[in-house]
């Protein structure tokens, strides 16, 4: 098995690795110091957390989505918003963020804001470093059957994280989207081509939780249009993305599952609507799903 196999869980093997100690000192701290106040601020029963467990997850949970939050674009971010980001009372989100900071994988700014730390930073590295060429090549020869910019992306709860991006060959025009760039579900190709793998009630939990939010004027902002959406992709094998999430941006994306047929993530072709027509966009499905396939046992 190539080295690639990391990406299964990218975030969370990341983040694992970053929160290993810290989590033991933050159970004990909750149970003794805050475990009172965590219980206030959750709104759970005394005796319900048993020093490890509250209505905000565990230790663990909790410092993973701290992580996640202060990694967040538009940072460095403040303790209400990393708190308010995770869904973790603030007492605990300080007492975590400290450990972070003192381990290197947090840093502070102007004594008030937090960024990923160096430690953090390295990590991410070796683990994007990690990846195996084969993903490269089979990136590359889709970008070059299609003259078109490709992205992979991972999902990640609520979102898709762009993890590599190749520009197509040539093109006057650039996308905005970047490496490390999250994007909604309900608004791109390699989203919607996720959402139509889950299982109906994690769709459902899904839509409930993000409100289905629209990013520009053809964002499927209601819920039966995107059931319906969905049904389509499901038919066809691959999602489209008609000026949904930028406009004159429109994209095809296919996702790529592991071996329970559970998405992981996915792969897009990206054109420009007033260069590239609808009906030309469709006739790189073929390419699109050799890749996906190709994607499958690597991520």
């Amino acid at each position: 098995m190539e080295r690639g196999i990391v990406y299964r869980n990218f975030w969370s093997g990341l983040y694992t690795l970053a929160v290993d100690r810290v989590a033991a000192r933050e159970e004990a701290a909750g149970a003794a110091e805050g475990g009172a106040a965590d219980r206030a601020e959750d709104g759970t029963r005394p005796g319900a957390r048993g020093g490890r467990a509250s209505a905000a997850g565990t230790a663990l949970e909790k410092s993973l989505r701290i992580l996640e939050a202060v990694a967040a674009p538009g940072g460095p971010h403040r303790l209400t918003d990393v708190a308010l980001a995770a869904a973790v009372p603030k007492s605990s989100t300080y007492r975590i963020l400290a450990a972070l900071v003192g381990q290197g994988y947090v840093r502070t700014v102007d004594e008030v804001r937090y960024a990923a730390g160096p430690r953090l930073r390295t990590l991410a590295a070796e683990v994007a470093g990690s990846e195996p060429a084969s993903i490269g090549r089979i990136l590359g020869r889709l970008q070059q059957a299609t003259g078109e910019t490709v992205h992979l992306a991972l999902h990640s709860g609520e979102t898709i994280t762009y993890i590599r991006k190749l520009e197509g060959g040539g093109q006057p025009f650039r996308t905005a989207s970047r490496t490390g760039m999250r994007m909604p579900l309900h608004t791109t190709a390699i989203g919607k081509s996720i959402l139509a793998r889950l299982p109906a009630a994690e769709v459902d939990a899904l839509i409930s939780a993000t409100g289905l939010a629209g990013r520009t004027p053809g964002s499927l902002t209601d819920r039966a249009a995107l059931l319906a959406d969905l049904d389509a992709v499901r038919a066809r094998g691959y999602a489209l993305d008609d000026e949904e999430n930028e406009p004159s941006i429109r994209c095809i994306g296919a996702a790529v599952v592991d071996a329970a047929g559970r998405p992981v993530g996915g792969v897009s072709v990206t054109t420009v609507t007033f260069l590239v027509p609808r009906a030309v966009l469709v006739t790189y499905a073929p390419a699109l799903l050799a890749a996906a396939a190709e994607l499958a046992p690597l991520l």
